[in-house]
């Protein structure tokens, strides 16, 4: 058989657990051939189908994510290397580094705070697009902090990121010009999609009965470590707006919505209230 044809019934048979069935069995042929999905296309798919494709394609037919079945996740201009116990950043998320990149126009950020980094991947975009800046990423979980510190490395910022082990803000002493947050909050009855819930670990997702929980907790540290004329950007899911803008306003910033490419209320901007 040859790849063309593989790829065609691996798409058949994908499409039962993804809307992008194409375009999952392309990039597990890519990665099993160890070459882009771009040289895939041009050069590959007249010849046999590897031996291992077909393994990646069941383990996706089994809704495991295919981040982690290649090791790889794209964000923003960034490759970062994720593993299973990390979230796979979304592409959602980028709103955030939109958001920053316009609020500190022709101010750039000389420190910058991710809270919950997991893989790196909005420190490490902030950092790329401000190469003057340092950076402290700070999250719970060890293998999150190892994965994103191997991120640094390759992409060659190691001597400007480093990154803790902490609960959000606590023991972090500012003040921060930007911050950036990207924390759990799906409500714990909310169900999710296999693939999602099966693999990704769920510290990362869920916060709570309304989602809030990390909210409460991020809200005033957020403001205690956020410069007098810093800026933050928290993700917010896309029915929350006005509950997590309240929590933040008491604690006395100034709450502007962003939304994502999809018209979705993603993104609060937050500065201390002048």
């Amino acid at each position: 058989m040859t790849l063309r044809e593989a790829i065609r019934t691996a798409a058949a048979r994908l499409s039962a657990v993804s809307d992008t069935a194409r375009l999952d069995a392309e990039i597990l042929a890519a990665h099993s051939l160890g070459v882009t999905r771009a040289t895939l296309l041009l050069t590959h798919l007249d010849a046999a189908a590897p031996p291992d494709f077909q393994a990646f394609v069941a383990r996706r037919a089994n809704a495991e994510p295919v981040a982690y079945i290649t090791g790889q996740a794209e964000f923003w201009t960034l490759t970062l290397h994720v593993r299973p116990g990390i979230l796979i950043p979304r592409s959602d998320s980028e709103t955030l580094i939109e958001a920053a990149l316009a609020a500190c126009a022709g101010a750039p950020p000389a420190a910058i705070l991710d809270l919950g980094t997991g893989s790196g991947a909005l420190l490490l975009a902030a950092l790329s697009e401000w190469p003057e800046a340092r950076g402290l990423g700070v999250d719970q979980s060890p293998v999150a902090l190892a994965v994103a510190q191997d991120n640094a490395q390759a992409l060659g910022c190691a001597d400007r990121a480093c990154f803790r082990e902490g609960d959000w803000g606590a023991g972090v002493s500012g003040p921060f010009n930007l911050i950036l947050c990207n924390p759990p909050y799906i409500a714990t009855d909310f169900v999710l999609p296999r693939s999602v819930v099966g693999f990704e670990p769920a510290g990362a997702l869920f916060a709570g009965p309304e989602g809030l929980d990390a909210y409460q907790r991020l809200a005033p540290q957020i403001a205690r470590l956020l410069a007098p004329d810093g800026v933050a950007c928290v993700e917010i899911g896309f029915d929350q707006a006005e509950p997590v803008a309240a929590l933040f306003a008491a604690q006395g910033l100034a709450v502007t919505l962003t939304r994502d490419l999809g018209g979705r209320d993603r993104c609060l901007v937050l500065r201390p209230r002048v």
